[in-house]
């Protein structure tokens, strides 16, 4: 896909230099001035206290300026909660359809826009999404939700017998990719490779890697779905892919890239995602003891946990859209056809949303993150990615009595998915576990 030509300086960059002024709380590494700082860079959030530098950005610089690159258009970094929930609620100004993250936005153009969900707006939008959520209703997945619970139980067993482990590739790759092998009907020989081929789309192990791997990954995924429905068309079943293959908008057939690119968008953002989120989570509680003891001991509800754990650990650490006209946000003005980012790692960090947000708290209440984004592109998977924090949440409760990092976790290297290719762990059982020890599930508002 062609790079679109960097513009000239934005207005808004004189008119509304950084603000000066020291952390508002000291961390190590330092902070650089946020003009010095790059966030196309994956190495930029590997290199910086990511705590501090959206601290910075909230109080100097909330809706900021980044300055264009040698290839790519300068963009806005959105960092306060409620600035990034104004831009997800407004698909009259913003759109989706040049893409939805930093890659494709300063790219200039998605080559799946206005035919998968995530970079498609408007009426054909809401046509996509009314067939996918007849896969996706709370009722039609029960089964699946009695399976995540069951296969994460048997997995944490396996690896309590083992003692110590790789947590990321014994345990958590195993997970979500089953969820959604068995939506979609992926056999299970071929599913080791697609969790091979999603991580690799999404991030990379270090800055030696080669991007075009990445393209590469993403297009191994797109023609085996591609592959697969054409199979489903001939002998269709009773799974997602199936559906999309046999779905009709007035009487049409979805097209082949509709099909191809909704079942990729599941895989892309069903397995990575939850992955990151099982990971962080069982850092977060390895390192916050006092939280850990108060889920084991059900001090705390399953749901008020998973919640805190997926706002802690905000897998997709941004999302992006394109404004259409001129539009006014904070004590700035976007102009018609700016890119805009919307970082949720930092929104769901910001103090004027979050009673004490750098605190991990599993019985923080009210809650309302925007990890699944929000508005008209609300996840359509958030009610799967939940379940399988929840299946975690209980089964280390009941099961675990100690959890031990055996070492730093390996981070991948991305500025989209704050991602792990490794987490070395110790995991104790509790010496009489009690699988009936009662916790609470009452729903939470969300």
């Amino acid at each position: 896909m062609p790079v679109s030509t960097p513009p000239v300086p934005h207005p808004a960059q004189a008119a509304h230099p950084p603000v000066p002024g020291a952390d508002a709380a000291p961390a190590a590494p330092r902070v650089p001035d946020l003009a010095a700082l790059d966030l196309t860079d994956p190495q930029t959030f590997l290199d910086v206290d990511p705590h501090a530098m959206w601290r910075r950005f909230r109080d100097e610089s909330p809706v900021h300026w980044h300055p264009a690159g040698p290839r790519t258009p300068g963009f806005w970094v959105v960092s306060r909660y409620a600035d990034a929930v104004a831009v997800y609620r407004d698909n009259k100004r913003f759109t989706s359809e040049k893409g939805n993250v930093l890659a494709t936005l300063l790219q200039g153009e998605d080559s799946a826009s206005r035919k998968m969900l995530a970079v498609t707006d408007g009426v054909r939008h809401r046509e996509i999404r009314n067939v996918m959520l007849k896969s996706f209703a709370p009722r039609v997945l029960e089964p699946v939700v009695a399976g995540v619970h069951a296969h994460t139980r048997a997995l944490l067993g396996r690896a309590l017998a083992a003692g110590r482990l790789d947590f990321v590739s014994d345990v958590v790759d195993h997970i979500p990719i089953q969820t959604m092998g068995d939506l979609l009907d992926i056999p299970h020989a071929d599913r080791p490779r697609l969790v091979e081929w999603n991580t690799r789309t999404l991030a990379r192990h270090g800055s030696g890697d080669d991007e075009f791997e990445s393209l590469m990954a993403r297009n191994e995924i797109i023609m085996y779905m591609g592959e697969l429905a054409a199979e489903r068309r001939r002998n269709p079943g009773d799974d997602v892919l199936s559906t999309l293959a046999a779905a009709t908008v007035d009487g049409e057939p979805l097209t082949e890239d509709e099909i191809v690119l909704n079942a990729y968008s599941l895989i892309l953002g069903g397995d990575e995602s939850t992955r990151t989120s099982l990971i962080g989570g069982l850092i977060a509680l390895a390192e916050n003891p006092e939280q850990w003891r108060r889920l084991k001991a059900g001090e705390v509800s399953a749901d008020t946990a998973t919640e805190e754990i997926l706002r802690w650990t905000t897998p997709a650490m941004h999302f992006g859209r394109r404004a259409l006209v001129d539009v006014p946000l904070g004590d700035r003005v976007v102009r018609a056809g700016d890119v805009v980012t919307l970082w949720n790692t930092s929104a769901n960090f910001d103090e004027r949303a979050f009673a004490d947000p750098d605190r991990f708290d599993v019985g923080r209440s009210p809650n309302k993150h925007v990890v699944f984004g929000h508005g008209p592109h609300f996840c359509l998977g958030a009610f799967l990615g939940r379940v399988h924090v929840k299946a975690m949440v209980e089964a280390l409760g009941s099961m675990v009595d100690d959890i031990t990092l055996l070492g730093p976790p390996q981070r991948l290297y991305s500025n989209f998915v704050r991602a792990y290719s490794a987490l070395p762990v110790a995991l104790t059982a509790r010496t009489a576990p009690d699988h009936d020890t009662p916790t609470r599930t009452g729903k939470e508002n969300h």
